[in-house]
């Protein structure tokens, strides 16, 4: 495990706000809004269930599968670490113990697609930025890799939690969390000079303020006016390359800030742009429509069986 990766200072789960518990009961009312026919059916007779993992990955998302069960009277004992890679074994069986889930049969059917649902989303996303952090490191790029706030909404805290495991920059949270000025706002306000002021009186010190540019001289203004970072957006590769190298050199000395480059960077051509002169890659493609791990949750059989 990288030193440069979040989840190696301690447990994210500490970052959870104090609403993220209720975030999980409206996703289980969402799942069972009135009454529970199969829970019916079953009852609430002792089991244990195993939570397998069917395809390789990185695990995210352990206190949010968790607190699902929890909430259906279950108890999760967990045999992978959060941010652990798991591979398919060699045994020829195609799948992982990952965990184990007690409790009334009713509460493991409750919990079962809302958690699986949960988990395969959030590892698909952990695992995907692992795979680009890595590659990107490989490569010589020492800066920082991000997602965006192109997620899904009110899904943000667990596709930005797969982030942090996987060891991406979370970026801003939402646009409470810094100033980020792009073509429209600055195209109603007038100019990136007027922009950048409006924002830097309102947002005081604690708060950046980040410009969208499209062209170095739109970088030059943004930097005159007190941007803290510059955003290349939609550059081409050796039009990056240029760009910042360019600004580092004309800037030195005068005004300090950061680089950023984004716009349709993939895994594929991420290479392209990248290079020490940009402090933060940033891409959507470590969080949207990525990948799924596939795990599945199991009722163990012997123990019905010695049951009847």
């Amino acid at each position: 495990m990288h030193k440069d990766q979040p989840i190696h200072h301690g447990s994210l789960e500490h970052l959870l706000p104090p609403s993220w518990k209720a975030q999980i009961t409206a996703w289980l009312a969402e799942d069972t809004p009135s009454y529970d026919y199969a829970g019916f059916v079953v009852g609430e007779h002792p089991r244990t269930a195993t939570l397998w993992g069917k395809s390789a990955g990185i695990i995210a998302g352990i206190p949010f599968f968790t607190e699902i069960f929890k909430q259906c009277g279950c108890e999760v004992e967990w045999h992978a670490k959060e941010g652990s890679y798991i591979n398919r074994p060699k045994d020829g069986s195609g799948k992982t113990k990952v965990a184990t889930v007690r409790g009334p049969a009713r509460g493991l059917l409750l919990g079962e697609r809302v958690g699986l649902n949960l988990l395969a989303r959030c590892s698909g996303i952990a695992t995907v930025s692992r795979d680009m952090l890595l590659s990107l490191r490989s490569a010589g790029y020492e800066g920082i890799l991000a997602g965006t706030r192109k997620t899904t909404p009110g899904f943000r805290l667990v596709e930005k939690y797969g982030m942090l495991v996987g060891g991406a920059d979370t970026h801003r949270m939402d646009l409470s969390s810094m100033i980020m000025l792009k073509d429209n706002h600055v195209w109603s306000r007038g100019s990136i000079t007027d922009a950048v002021q409006a924002a830097k009186m309102v947002g005081g010190f604690a708060l950046k303020v980040e410009v969208e540019v499209q062209n170095e001289e739109e970088a030059d203004e943004a930097i005159a006016a007190g941007a803290d970072v510059v955003m290349l957006d939609n550059f081409t590769g050796d039009g990056v390359k240029v760009a910042a190298k360019s600004l580092r050199e004309k800037w030195k000395g005068k005004r300090e800030f950061l680089i950023e480059v984004s716009g349709g960077l993939r895994e594929d051509n991420v290479f392209d742009y990248a290079n020490n002169d940009i402090d933060i890659i940033s891409t959507s493609s470590i969080h949207q429509g990525t990948p799924h791990v596939d795990f599945s949750l199991k009722i163990d059989q012997d123990q019905i069986r010695q049951d009847s």
